[in-house]
């Protein structure tokens, strides 16, 4: 199974929706559900949420998260948000550095050990930003432990050296998110757990801590409409997902936990004003489409200029679900789509639907 979609592929979808032009008047939120009506395709589950000015708007479930027990999908349902997990890692490392504990200039060789001298050079910075030259080894669900993954990272051949280009590395989260245990002394989840969710009111944000039931947890289907089960249901550790997927994907959370990080991120109780800054600066240069630059933060995709005002974005795929997570700064609008079966061969891709759906509900928020 691969859990390696580009993440371009999400900025080139809100690069559209920035460059579709200037949002329509606003319509109530009772819009929303005419919109999606009018939008989705029948038969993928999922859940939309809209926020505005620090309020709940919409927060609604379309189709099953689990067909065989006909469990409807709603606003408390759990997903897998995958690659959205990046911006948890970054903001730990924004936290243990407002703890005075590290910095992000810092370079990789403090915390990991043994480093050879092609990585020496590797600073926290450029593993936020995928630009240290890591490329992937292994598969999401590869027993490999922490140490065995830093070892693998180590001796694994850089793709361009560190600093000169930008290189979307899960490799990169990974290797984060053991510097945070190493850095905290704590398991990189409990870190999270105490430091970011339960300040920000995440109660059912986590791997395992939440100690999830099984009939809460969306089932993913494939694009053959097959069940291919729970997140936790393939091959994982006891405290969560093996390290080529810890960190950089794989956490689970509900809708209604995302809007109270997007919340959490409107004030400075748990990341500092500072720390908001560099998690959202437009540090590197992914790609440009005219007037539209897309540069990557930490953890965020980010849209400096667009004639929706300031965009941070980011979503999350595999072969079996996509969410989109996206905040229109300027507008203080906050959009999060998630689908446990975005594809269907013949029937629907709601990936391709990213652009249109995010701005329809920005639109309408």
């Amino acid at each position: 199974m691969n859990r390696r979609r580009h993440v371009l592929t999400a900025f080139a979808a809100v690069a559209a929706l920035a460059l579709a032009g200037a949002p329509a008047h606003a319509e109530s939120e009772d819009g929303i559900p005419e919109f999606l009506d009018a939008t989705l395709p029948k038969g993928p589950g999922g859940t939309v949420v809209a926020a505005r000015d620090g309020k709940l708007v919409h927060c609604e479930g379309f189709g099953l998260a689990d067909r065989e027990a006909k469990i409807p999908a709603g606003c408390d349902t759990v997903y897998d948000v995958m690659s959205i997990t990046k911006q948890f890692t970054a903001a730990a490392v924004l936290k243990l550095e407002m703890e005075g504990k590290l910095r992000v200039t810092d370079r990789v060789g403090q915390f990991v050990g043994s480093v050879p001298a092609d990585k020496r050079a590797i600073t926290l910075h450029q593993l936020l930003t995928h630009t240290s030259g890591l490329d992937e080894i292994g598969s999401d669900y590869d027993p490999v432990t922490r140490d065995a993954m830093l070892k693998g990272a180590m001796g694994s051949r850089l793709i361009a050296s560190p600093g000169a280009k930008f290189h979307y590395s899960n490799l990169g989260y990974s290797v984060l998110a053991a510097i945070v245990e190493k850095v905290s002394g704590v398991p990189y989840e409990r870190y999270l757990a105490s430091r970011l969710f339960a300040p920000a009111g995440m109660g059912r944000t986590g791997y395992v801590l939440p100690q999830w039931r099984p009939g809460e947890v969306a089932v993913e289907y494939d694009r053959h409409g097959v069940r291919q089960g729970r997140p936790y249901e393939h091959p994982w550790a006891s405290d969560g997902p093996h390290w080529y997927l810890r960190g950089n994907g794989g956490l689970l959370s509900t809708p209604r936990d995302m809007f109270r990080w997007h919340r959490a991120l409107e004030c400075d109780r748990i990341l500092s004003r500072e720390a908001k800054r560099k998690l959202f600066a437009p540090h590197v240069l992914t790609e440009s489409e005219g007037d539209t630059k897309v540069y990557y933060g930490y953890g965020w995709g980010v849209f400096p200029r667009s004639p929706l005002g300031r965009v941070v974005e980011h979503d999350g795929g595999n072969d079996w679900s996509f969410g989109e997570f996206a905040r229109f700064l300027d507008r203080r609008v906050m959009v999060f789509w998630i689908s446990n079966h975005a594809f269907r061969d013949g029937k629907w891709d709601l990936e391709e639907l990213n652009s249109r759906l995010t701005k329809g509900v920005a639109e309408r928020a």
